[in-house]
């Protein structure tokens, strides 16, 4: 095999565009918390570590799913489940970025930062691919704890404590997931059946995942307005969030007369990155400035 080939093989398996989505939301997770007094070092260590936990994990993730990938039309090209990756070297590798990473946020940031990335490593790849998601309905709803993750950790390595703006991102984060899930179970419905995966919309049909992607987007739209109601964001993000909200939902109601499932699920499936994409931009730029005392407080000796 060509060295190049080989080298993307390696890249490839650590699904670079997780990556790059974690790593959005939790640098809007750090700039929320930073409010406008951003320290760049601790900035580029917190987001390096959490992209090399993200990586260690999907690793994990495509050794444990090696077999179910084969039977699926999207994932049966990967590496692990072609074998051009052996399991125990890609082993090597998902625990060799694990500790990496581990170890960056355990030097830049603090305790509570690590302990929360640890835990979105555990959810992901022991609760989540080894146990639930070949045998529960709800590993979806597990798994989106561990996509939490990286903006909370992006949040706490600020702040070093678990305060009211940790929990709503912690909503957010795990509220939006499910809707983006279920689309992608919609679209590609036939992969999931021949895989024998669980998943809301094939035990227990479209219909029924339509009610639920309804619901958990408007439990979703709630939990993004309290970034505002709590103090955390100015009201430019209130409005961005409504206009994205509202438009998701009415695209996610229009799935109910949807000619063709497929298309419509697709749709919602990108524009459920787009609306999250956007809100971490807003989230980004649009804190809400330290109050005097904060800002004393922050100049102290």
């Amino acid at each position: 095999m060509r060295m190049p080939e080989r080298i993307k093989n390696y890249l490839v398996v650590t699904k670079p565009w997780i990556i790059l989505g974690n790593l959005i939301s939790a640098a809007a997770g750090f700039f929320l918390a930073s409010k406008g007094r951003v320290d760049g070092a601790a900035l580029l260590a917190t987001l390096s570590g959490i992209s090399l936990v993200v990586a260690s994990g999907c690793v994990f993730n495509n050794c444990i799913d090696r077999k179910i990938d084969r039977k699926m039309i999207r994932t049966r090209r990967r590496a692990l489940a072609q074998g051009l990756i052996s399991v125990e070297i890609a082993l090597s590798y998902a625990t060799t970025l694990g500790i990496a990473g581990i170890a960056l946020l355990w030097s830049a940031t603090n305790l509570l930062a690590v302990v929360i990335v640890l835990a979105g490593l555990v959810i992901y790849v022991v609760v989540y691919s080894l146990c639930l998601k070949r045998s529960s309905i709800y590993s979806a709803l597990i798994g989106s704890l561990a996509g939490a993750t990286p903006p909370l950790a992006g949040y706490c390595a600020v702040t070093g404590c678990f305060d009211l703006g940790a929990l709503i991102l912690l909503a957010i984060f795990s509220l939006w997931q499910m809707p983006h899930c279920y689309s992608i179970a919609i679209f590609r419905f036939d992969d999931y059946a021949a895989a024998a995966i669980p998943v809301l919309p094939v035990t227990q049909g479209t219909a029924v995942a339509k009610k639920h992607i309804i619901g958990y987007i408007l439990a979703f739209m709630a939990a993004t307005l309290m970034l505002t109601l709590g103090g955390y964001t100015g009201y430019s993000t209130f409005g961005v969030a409504t206009v994205f909200g509202l438009a998701w939902l009415y695209l996610a109601w229009s799935g109910f007369k949807a000619p063709d499932e497929r298309i419509w699920a697709r749709k919602l499936f990108v524009f459920s990155i787009l609306a999250m994409f956007v809100l971490s931009v807003m989230m980004s730029i649009d804190f809400t400035a330290p109050v005097p005392s904060e800002m004393l407080l922050s100049l102290a000796p």
